[in-house]
């Protein structure tokens, strides 16, 4: 019978008068495993067809460094990355560098980005984190987690998108689409981003997360959508345990550009 992968366990607390009367952490008992419906073949084989559509995918969000990814991801919140690009190509002509950004200034880039929602306080923390680059990093945007979620407006997913988009790191970013695609098709079920992030990094395998954020996220932009996925079109529909598949054959497997697909809606 082939293996099947499991989530990751869930740690219970267990109370006990004799550990607790002496100070000491509570014993706790064997974890209880949730088992996903995917063998480890079949998790590889997912992730090959991936990696044969997008041999070298890329982000959606236009820039030219470090800094305008970190910029762009940060305004990307809430928007669509059409959107998003719209707004920044004249930003990013005038200002490209944390030394410049500074130089402009809040009222500045909030005339720049107004057509994106949230676009006054997200203009705030452009201003503060271009200043912050300035004055405790010498201009450089971090290359560790804990100095990238130091800086005013970033978290968890805008510190991963920019460790593997822009340092080739192996992190993966969980947004609506790969919360989405780890629930739907059950590879790692979970009701936040980081029970899922959690889960997917256990059962990709190694050889594809350096890539693996962007091939998730536009699987669920372009394929598996919200609304209605479009099983016909997929290339791993006979491998996918999603309740709601409609279609058992694979799509023919083939190249896809690597990112960049018309989304006129920006629906997903």
């Amino acid at each position: 019978m082939a293996e099947k992968i499991v989530s990751p366990p869930q740690l219970v607390k267990r109370k006990s008068s004799d550990a607790s009367s002496q100070g000491r952490s509570a014993p706790r008992p064997p974890a209880r495993r949730r088992r996903i419906p995917y063998t480890r073949a079949e998790i590889a084989e997912i992730f090959r067809r991936f990696a044969v559509q997008r041999p070298e995918p890329k982000g959606e969000l236009e820039h030219s460094n470090p800094f305008t990814l970190l910029v762009a991801v940060v305004l990307s919140a809430q928007a669509t990355d059409v959107g998003v690009n719209k707004a920044t190509r004249e930003l990013f002509k005038i200002a490209d560098t944390p030394q410049k950004m500074a130089a402009l200034g809040e009222e500045a880039i909030r005339e720049h980005i107004r057509t994106i929602g949230l676009y006054r306080n997200k203009a705030k923390n452009v201003a503060a984190l271009a200043r912050t680059l300035v004055e405790q990093h010498g201009g450089d945007v971090p290359r560790d987690r804990a100095g990238l979620e130091a800086l005013p407006g970033v978290g968890r997913k805008t510190a991963s998108v920019v460790l593997n988009s822009a340092f080739g790191e192996e992190t993966l970013a969980v947004d609506t689409h790969i919360l989405r695609l780890g629930n739907r098709l059950k590879l790692a079920p979970g009701k936040t981003p980081e029970a899922v992030e959690t889960g997917l990094l256990q059962v990709i395998p190694q050889a594809y997360l350096r890539h693996a954020h962007h091939w998730l996220i536009l699987h669920g932009r372009y394929v598996c959508k919200a609304r209605k996925p479009d099983c016909e079109a997929c290339a791993i529909a006979d491998l996918c345990k999603a309740d709601v598949k409609t279609c058992d054959v694979p799509a023919p497997l083939r190249e896809l550009p690597p990112g960049l697909l018309p989304d006129p809606t920006g629906s997903g």
